[in-house]
């Protein structure tokens, strides 16, 4: 073999001993941390066990008629206010109501916590190149890095349970409404920033009044996005835990039950197309409100 062809590696001893070093830190660490951190999300712990509970024991009749107002206040759509009551029925009609509440309020709160920590990041990056420059290394390894690595960290600070489940869907679902935020800022118009600067409008009424209503359909876009990846990645926190939708289809795949797969994997789609429809149209409708403004 060509000497420019041998590439220099550690050996397998050298190899094992670093990957055992760094084991070990971590290992340490979570046994030292694990528990403060373990109460840092105790109130967010809490919170999500009662709104599961509260969407699990509400009739479901209350549940989808709140939806479905929910959906027309978004979209002031009869047609996709009565389709996401339809689909709704439909799923609890073929007994996946309590998995598909499960699954919701996981969402939901997922879509919340991506949200309050999205959109502030999105306004940074907009506002500082060097923010920008710092964070966006940062979401192309979270965009790239695959689902299930997300899992292995959570669970050995945090164990097995909702908590870690929800840490690796935010982690995993985040970077879209971070993207879209602060390209949605940056594609503001100049020239309306330039006239707001001439009336003596401050930096934060600028961005409240002008810059992120704006921006609002980029945003909305990124909320969309950040839902889909957030469904998706269901499934696999069902490995640790997570109950909902996702984990009658990982028993489906391990004893190959094709029915109970494909019916609760159409759960989650009926999820993502009723979170899609009233996102894209809540989008669409505030846009013609400004325009209309």
């Amino acid at each position: 073999m060509s000497w420019w062809t041998e590439f220099p590696q550690l050996s397998r001893v050298e190899l094992m001993q670093l990957r055992k070093t760094l084991d070990d830190a971590y290992l340490e660490f979570s046994r030292e941390h694990g528990g403060a951190i373990e109460a840092f999300f105790d109130p967010l712990l809490t919170f999500l066990v009662w709104f599961e509970k509260l969407l699990i024991a509400a009739p479901w009749w209350l549940v989808i008629a709140a939806l479905m107002a929910i959906t027309h206040m978004a979209a002031r759509s009869l047609k996709l206010t009565l389709g996401v009551g339809i689909a709704l029925f439909g799923v609890g009609f073929l007994g996946m109501w309590e998995d598909t509440m499960s699954t919701l309020s996981i969402i939901t709160v997922c879509t919340l916590l991506a949200i309050l920590m999205g959109v502030p990041t999105g306004i940074l990056m907009a506002r500082s190149d060097r923010a920008q420059k710092v964070i966006t290394p940062v979401l192309d390894v979270m965009q790239t890095m695959p689902a299930f690595v997300y899992l292995i960290p959570v669970v050995m600070l945090l164990g097995i349970g909702k908590i870690p489940g929800v840490i690796a869907v935010v982690i995993y679902a985040i970077p879209p409404v971070i993207r879209l935020t602060s390209l949605g800022i940056r594609l503001v118009d100049k020239d309306v920033l330039e006239a707001a600067d001439a009336y003596g409008v401050r930096p934060w009424q600028r961005l409240i009044k002008i810059q992120l209503p704006l921006a609002l359909p980029n945003i909305m876009a990124g909320i969309n996005q950040t839902i889909m990846m957030a469904l998706a990645m269901v499934v696999i926190a069902s490995m640790i835990g997570v109950s909902g939708l996702g984990q009658p289809v990982l028993k489906s795949i391990t004893n190959q039950y094709f029915t109970l797969g494909l019916l609760n994997g159409g759960a989650i789609v009926v999820l993502a197309i009723i979170f899609d429809r009233v996102s894209q149209a809540y989008a669409r409708r505030s846009q013609r409100y400004m325009k209309g403004a």
